[in-house]
């Protein structure tokens, strides 16, 4: 039996105060870094897919904002989450990556082999890459080429050769490098501590109860569930460390009664949550956008169980109060609606979410809708 509940609220109300965390309702007048610091993270893997998560969040925004910011330094990209590369903030990236180190992948002995890189090489091998990338980003052949001019690192050319895999990603977990702009559709890597912004990567001990607190700061009132979902399945934190950092914050996480669900918030969010009403709003997300990724598929509250297939293959959810209720899609002007939900059609805030959509496209979008 868990502890006793602080606060009784519902979902309507819950999702209305998430609502406002993640910028969606009131939208948001943050920068570009400041929208990705409060999601955690960004996925990267469709650049218009992400231009459009953050987008969407901000009153004044165009196409093009998000790789202004990165080439900026206001945002970084790295693989974090399950593997996949994604946008984080350069103050607060580093508390996720010090979790996805946790696992020390390049000790594995399928690695060592693969790669014949032992853990007492690893230190030197870092440093190389970082002394190769001091002049400027390099495309990952281009790093191959410099760092084959190393005796002890010769044979790895054609793993360069080939993109290199994983070899690269535990270097942006350890904060040697991040993602620059490709170049003519290479992967590019560059120095992270030239970044200013860069705040590198705490301990582990430190990391943890700061992603904990984060997580619950824009995906709060959430069941443990979730969270496990976020920083154990999406980094590989492992349940034990995390059960052990919930400990460590004590009260400052308090249960909450969500319409018969035990979820959690921190402390200081209970009295606003406890004022939020519950929202009509519409949103035209992008697919796998982190309001339907953070908490999960498996989340019904925000994903109903028949459309959460539609949501794992990266449909674009249009949401209706917090909750999936259809999909859209867009091909050159024309915009369809799918509409999914036995609530009523709320067709004036969709055309009103529909010319916002347009807005940040630059398009007069036509808007059509599909039962």
């Amino acid at each position: 039996m868990g502890p006793v509940a602080e606060a009784t609220t519902t979902w309507a109300q819950a999702l209305s105060w998430r609502l406002d965390r993640h910028f969606l309702a009131p939208v948001g007048s943050e920068s570009v870094g400041d929208v990705v610091r409060r999601l955690g993270a960004v996925l990267a893997m469709d650049e218009s897919l992400a231009e459009l998560a953050v987008g969407t969040r901000r009153e004044s925004s165009r196409v093009g904002d998000l790789a202004a910011a990165l080439a900026a330094g206001e945002v970084v990209k790295a693989f974090a989450f399950r593997g996949a590369v994604h946008y984080l903030s350069p103050e607060d990236g580093g508390i996720y990556l010090s979790l996805r180190c946790a696992g020390r992948q390049w000790e594995l002995k399928s690695w060592v082999e693969f790669y014949r890189l032992t853990a007492a090489d690893w230190p030197d091998f870092r440093a190389a890459v970082r002394d190769a990338l001091t002049e400027g980003p390099l495309t990952v052949v281009e790093l191959g080429h410099v760092l084959a001019a190393h005796p002890a690192y010769r044979h790895l050319q054609p793993v360069f050769d080939d993109g290199a895999g994983t070899l690269i990603k535990p270097l942006t977990w350890q904060g040697d490098v991040s993602l620059a702009r490709s170049r003519d559709g290479h992967l590019t890597l560059q120095r992270v501590d030239d970044n200013p912004r860069w705040a590198g990567i705490p301990d582990l001990d430190e990391a943890g109860p700061r992603a904990i607190t984060a997580y619950f700061e824009a995906y709060g009132p959430a069941p443990l569930d979730n969270l496990h979902h976020w920083l154990g399945s999406g980094l590989s934190a492992g349940r034990k460390r995390l059960q052990t950092w919930l400990a460590e914050l004590g009260d400052r996480l308090v249960p909450v009664d969500v319409d018969g669900t035990e979820a959690y918030v921190l402390r200081e969010d209970v009295d606003p949550l406890l004022a939020a009403r519950a929202s009509e709003v519409v949103r035209l997300l992008p697919g796998h956008d982190q309001w339907v990724m953070g908490p999960g598929t498996k989340d019904e509250t925000v994903t109903p169980p028949v459309l959460r297939d539609l949501m794992t293959r990266k449909a674009n959810p249009l949401i209706f109060g917090g909750v999936v209720a259809g999909t859209w899609a867009r091909k050159g002007d024309d915009l369809t609606v799918t509409w999914l939900s036995g609530a009523t059609r709320p067709d004036g805030p969709i055309e009103v979410e529909a010319a916002r959509l347009g807005e940040f496209l630059g398009r007069e979008l036509r808007l059509a809708f599909s039962s």
